[in-house]
């Protein structure tokens, strides 16, 4: 039961060595990694290329997978090239494995040493990044010494020789389970070494690990399919492509398995070599004979999985990638993006508010409509923002987060207030037949149109973090300060010449002086923080 035990924590920190090799080159080169395969669509050549650098970097044709098919899910990708550079990822993958089976044992702890040196001392920085890569490239090697020394006492024990013994003349269900070896650990990467070290150990034969590593190719479709059977229809046409693909190649190859052993057996090489070489060549020649089809293979997956008909007309985020978290710059800029979404909609508000204040009462159920769906992006940006882990983050990034969640929290409340006024003019002014003053209405028309006009600003100083911006705005704050106070007191001037309408809308009148001011406050916030970090760097410089 312990070497058991032993044999789990090995192949779980094979899992583990393989994401944080990911996470960190991510961090560090995820922006490039995701330029250099938008950019390599073009030309079929240039996306297998691509497919197969990336998968290199980063470990796991699985994280290529979900790169691609995010790109495809926000229509930047087309379909054929989508899968074009799915093929070039499982070729990668193929040949980490070959790499990872070198005999590495004296790099294992030089890299965890210098990883870990790297990453205490320079946590926020580039070079803590690599060195967060380092760690988990030193934890993949340790891991597969681990493997190798936990199998071996499993080969002596009575019990499992008999239980491998089953897999023997059964292709389609040596297939299976190796598609459950991969879907278990998650990485056809781990799968495949492990087939690799029990053929090593004589626990299964040549034959068997062929078609478990056929399996975990076929497990790894299996992954895409999973991973992405929430997501929106052009996604999960990426993952049913590469599925298919996988199947065909192991549908084809299978029924030859035993005749390729045998010719296989007759090459001077260890055999737990040869499943490895065997995995490389059958991902190689698989894949390079699938390119050629990926047009067709798109048009089919088109027709298998259509569009969805939108039946729930609910505002949704656009932009929130996630799988741009591992890469900080990205993720926030992904959440920078949604947060300006949100400013739109406080825009539509102020312009549906100042219908109810005309008179119109239906508008007052557009403008709940609206503050509802401000809410469902302030809570999408939350918790998109509380998956990054912000001690990981540099000080620019961790700064960047913080003005997105103030942002996006200060939004949110304006859409809370503005959605109160206009409830309150609708029950106080049009229910009650109490029309507003001319004058009273001019100067709320006067105070709301500085007030769009503030907002707008405020976007686009919160997108640029221009200073110039950042003071126009903060001038303009106290310009409209000065405003709303000179219309409080000429309402007040109105009350004393006994105007009636001024009155009777007298108390709903100041109230919406006040939120109006509390609206402005709350838009204008982003300029105190732009022009407080442009001190802090005019403060640095004397230094």
């Amino acid at each position: 039961m312990l070497t058991l035990l032993h044999l789990l924590s090995a192949v779980a920190l094979l899992v583990w060595g393989t994401h944080i090799v990911r996470t960190g080159i991510m961090r560090v080169y995820g922006a490039n990694l995701r330029s250099v395969l938008s950019r390599s669509v073009e030309k079929k050549p240039l996306a297998f290329c691509a497919g197969i650098g990336v998968t290199a970097l980063v470990q796991s044709s699985n994280a290529t997978t979900m790169l691609v098919t995010s790109f495809v899910a926000q229509d930047l990708v087309a379909l054929t090239p989508a899968l074009v550079i799915v093929l070039g990822a499982d070729v990668g993958t193929a040949l980490m494995a070959r790499v990872l089976t070198f005999d590495l044992s004296w790099l294992s702890p030089l890299l965890i040493f210098i990883g870990v040196i790297f990453f205490l001392s320079r946590k926020q920085s580039r070079a803590g990044q690599l060195g967060r890569v380092g760690i988990g490239l030193g934890l993949i090697l340790q891991a597969l010494e681990l493997i190798v020394a936990a199998v071996t006492p499993i080969t002596q024990a009575s019990g499992v020789q008999v239980i491998f013994a089953s897999l023997t003349g059964d292709i389609m269900l040596d297939a299976l389970i190796g598609a459950m070896f991969a879907v278990i650990s998650y990485s056809s990467l781990a799968a495949v070494l492990l087939t690799a070290t029990l053929t090593s150990t004589g626990v299964i034969s040549f034959d068997v690990a062929l078609c478990l590593v056929i399996g975990a190719n076929l497990g790894s479709g299996l992954l895409a399919m999973i991973n992405n059977s929430a997501a929106n229809a052009a996604a999960r046409r990426v993952a049913l492509g590469s599925l298919l693909f996988k199947l065909v190649g192991s549908l084809i190859v299978l029924p030859f398995v035993h005749i390729l052993a045998n010719l296989m057996h007759k090459l001077p090489l260890p055999e737990s070599e040869l499943v490895i070489y065997f995995h490389v060549f059958y991902n190689l020649i698989r894949c390079l004979a699938m390119v050629p089809f990926a047009g067709p293979m798109a048009r089919f997956c088109r027709r298998v999985i259509s569009e969805a008909p939108e039946l729930d007309a609910r505002m949704k985020p656009k932009h929130l990638d996630p799988t741009a978290i591992d890469t900080p710059a990205l993720g926030l800029s992904n959440a920078a993006r949604e947060t300006l979404r949100m400013g739109d909609l406080l825009e539509q508000m102020l312009e549906t508010w100042s219908k109810v204040m005309h008179g119109e009462p239906r508008q007052e159920k557009e403008l709940r409509k609206l503050a509802d769906d401000v809410d469902v992006l302030y809570t999408a940006i939350k918790l998109y923002m509380a998956q990054m882990q912000k001690e990981d983050l540099a000080e620019i990034e961790s700064r960047r987060w913080a003005e997105i969640i103030e942002m996006s929290l200060n939004l949110e409340q304006a859409a809370d207030i503005l959605e109160r006024m206009g409830s309150e003019v609708a029950d106080k002014s049009l229910a009650a037949r109490r029309a507003f003053s001319p004058d009273g209405l001019t100067e709320l028309d006067n105070l709301l149109q500085q007030l769009t006009s503030n907002l707008k600003l405020s976007l686009s100083v919160f997108f640029s973090a221009d200073v110039s911006s950042a003071r126009r705005l903060r001038r303009n704050k106290h310009r409209f300060r000065i405003m709303n106070r000179r219309f409080s007191h000429a309402h007040v001037d109105r009350l004393h010449q006994q105007n009636v309408q001024s009155i009777e809308t007298s108390s709903l009148h100041l109230g919406l002086l006040g939120d109006m001011k509390r609206l402005n406050s709350l838009f204008c916030a982003v300029a105190y923080s732009v022009l407080e970090q442009q001190d802090d760097d005019d403060e640095r410089d004397e230094y």
